[in-house]
C-alpha cells in the first residue's frame, strides 16, 4: 500500500494542510511519559477525513450526479468540503446522533443533508440505496482503497516530522485511519488501537478473526460508532497492530479537558480518545518509548471541553 499512499500524498497536497506536531511534557499532560501530538484536528475540515475524501474524488472521474456519502459527521464534512472545492454535487446521509455542529458544517459546505435513521449503519443503508437510484460516486467513510490510501498519508507525514517515534496511539471507528497508517508503517512503528468501551468494533473483530457487528454507544459514538470495521482495514491492520484497548467515557472527557488546559487545543470526544488511553492507564508505555498520540478531530462546540 505504500505506493498508493505516496501517490495519494502527491494528489491531495494542494488541497490539505500539513498539520503540525506538538511536543508535550508528561508533567503538563499528567501522563506517564512525554508525548508527540499529531494535530489532525487542525486539518481543513477539522479532522483527518479530507485526506481520504480528496483522494477518492481525484482518483477517478466523478459522474454528473456527483458524490454521496454516509457519515457520523466528520466524513460528511470532509466530503462536502472536497466536493465544493472540486466543483461536484454532494449528498450526505447522517444518523440522528450526529452532532449539531457537524450537521451545520455539512450544510454550510453546500451539500444536501439527509438524516437517515438512528445509527451510522442506518444512514449507510439509506445512502447506498440512494446511490443506486442516482448513480452518484460513493465515498465510503472507511472501506475503500482510495480512502485508506488518503488516510495513510497521516503516517507518511508524521514519520517525516517525528522519525524517532516508537509507538502511535490512534482512535478507531470504522478503521480507515488505522488501516491506512498500518499500510504505511507496517510494523516499523507500533500502532495502538484505541476505542471507547461503547464502540468496540475493532477489538470484537480481532477476537473473532474477522469484522463482526459490535455495540455502538457512548460519548464518541457520532465519530467512532461504526457497527463493524471495514474488511480492507482489518486485513491491513490486524497483522501489525501492537495493542488494542478500550477506554471509558470518563477518560475521554478528561482527555478533552487536559488537551484544553495543557495545549489550548479543542478536541471532540473521538479526537481525544487516543490520548485517553495514555492518561487512564489503558495502555502503559515501556521505558524509553517515544510515544505519539493522534488528535484526530475538533468538530464540537468549544465550550463543551472547557473546565
Amino acid at each position: 500500500m505504500q505506493d498508493l499512499i505516496t501517490a495519494a500524498a502527491g494528489r491531495i497536497a494542494p488541497f490539505i494542510r500539513r498539520t503540525p506536531v506538538m511536543e508535550v511534557s508528561a508533567a503538563s499532560l499528567g501522563a506517564p511519559c512525554d508525548a508527540v501530538l499529531k494535530l489532525e484536528a487542525m486539518q481543513v475540515s477539522g479532522s483527518f477525513k479530507p485526506r481520504g475524501a480528496f483522494n477518492r474524488m481525484l482518483s477517478a472521474p466523478v459522474p454528473a450526479a456527483g458524490v454521496i456519502a454516509a457519515s457520523g459527521g466528520n466524513h460528511g464534512v470532509a466530503v462536502a468540503l472536497a466536493a465544493r472545492v472540486l466543483g461536484h454535487r454532494a449528498e450526505i446521509f447522517v444518523p440522528a446522533i450526529s452532532a449539531a455542529a457537524k450537521r451545520e458544517r455539512i450544510a454550510a459546505e453546500g451539500a444536501l443533508l439527509t438524516v437517515g435513521g438512528e445509527s451510522y449503519d442506518d444512514a449507510r443503508q439509506a445512502c447506498e440505496l440512494r446511490a443506486l437510484q442516482t448513480g452518484a460516486m460513493m465515498v465510503h467513510a472507511y472501506d475503500q482503497e482510495e480512502v485508506l490510501a488518503g488516510q495513510g498519508t497521516v503516517a507518511r507525514e508524521w514519520g517525516e516530522q517525528s522519525p524517532d517515534l516508537t509507538h502511535a496511539l490512534v482512535a478507531v471507528g470504522g478503521g480507515g485511519l488505522l488501516g491506512g497508517m498500518a499500510g504505511w508503517w507496517g510494523g516499523r512503528v507500533a500502532l495502538v488501537a484505541v476505542e471507547p468501551e461503547g464502540c468496540p468494533a475493532f477489538l470484537a473483530a480481532l477476537r473473532a478473526g474477522h469484522p463482526v457487528p459490535a455495540p455502538v454507544g457512548g460519548l464518541a459514538a457520532d465519530s467512532l460508532g461504526a457497527r463493524q470495521v471495514g474488511g480492507l482495514m482489518f486485513a491491513a491492520a490486524a497483522p501489525v497492530v501492537s495493542a488494542a484497548v478500550l477506554v471509558p467515557d470518563a477518560a475521554i472527557r478528561e482527555a478533552q479537558r487536559r488537551l484544553w488546559s495543557a495545549c489550548r487545543m479543542v478536541a471532540e470526544p473521538g479526537g481525544a480518545t487516543a490520548l485517553a488511553a495514555l492518561l487512564c492507564g489503558a495502555w502503559v508505555p515501556a521505558a524509553g518509548a517515544r510515544v505519539g498520540v493522534l488528535v484526530c478531530g475538533a468538530n464540537c462546540e468549544p465550550g463543551s471541553v472547557s473546565g
